[in-house]
């Protein structure tokens, strides 16, 4: 199950064994809230099967602003770390398994793990990869025109585009869902010709 997070991060076995004795596994139905925006995050959780969103209320408009697919890792990574409310609530999407561990084991595994610095250097890439990923997205709406982003989108999240309902696309890509179907409607015609 945490096959991928293993063969990423090579930690002897023994501790492995401890780290993932601390998961609770989950089965739960689609739109299950995990973390409510404003809450205090105090679990971490790896997503085996299903897809989840993080998104915000916007003067009560739901905005999407990420999905997380199989195999990920997510928390509310600010309210998590220092104790803040989130920013963000975290909503299943289809129905998931998923792996819960509380923040004090999650703080006892990266303290050894910052101990060996190549480990530590690999985790801190894994975190800028989710940086970078927000700082792409944010990138979009400045540069990007909404049919732009959403070619973007099915060309690099591909799965996003086939299990995600349109209106949470839509909402991610900072449109409505009539001008969602414009979009793909535009492009269907443009491959035709």
């Amino acid at each position: 199950m945490f096959e991928h997070i293993k063969n990423k991060f090579p930690f002897p076995k023994e501790k492995w064994r401890k780290f993932l004795g601390n998961f609770e596994r989950m089965e739960v139905p689609a739109k299950t809230v995990l973390l409510n925006e404003g809450e205090v995050s105090n679990n971490a959780f790896y997503l085996e099967k299903g897809i989840v969103r993080a998104w915000y209320n916007n003067d009560g408009k739901d905005v999407t602003f990420q999905f997380f697919l199989e195999n990920t890792m997510f928390s509310s990574l600010e309210s998590f770390k220092k104790g803040l409310p989130s920013m963000v609530s975290f909503e299943t999407v289809e129905p998931c398994i998923l792996y819960k561990i509380k923040k004090p084991d999650v703080e006892a595994f990266l303290e050894e793990a910052y101990e060996t610095p190549e480990l530590r250097n690999l985790l801190m890439d894994a975190l800028f990869e989710r940086i970078f990923d927000y700082m792409k997205h944010f990138f979009s709406f400045i540069k990007d025109a909404p049919q732009q982003r959403y070619i973007h989108l099915a060309q690099q999240k591909p799965e996003i585009i086939k299990r995600v309902p349109q209106h949470y696309i839509a909402s991610y890509l900072g449109i409505t869902t009539v001008h969602l179907s414009r979009i793909k409607s535009k492009i269907l015609k443009e491959k035709r010709s």
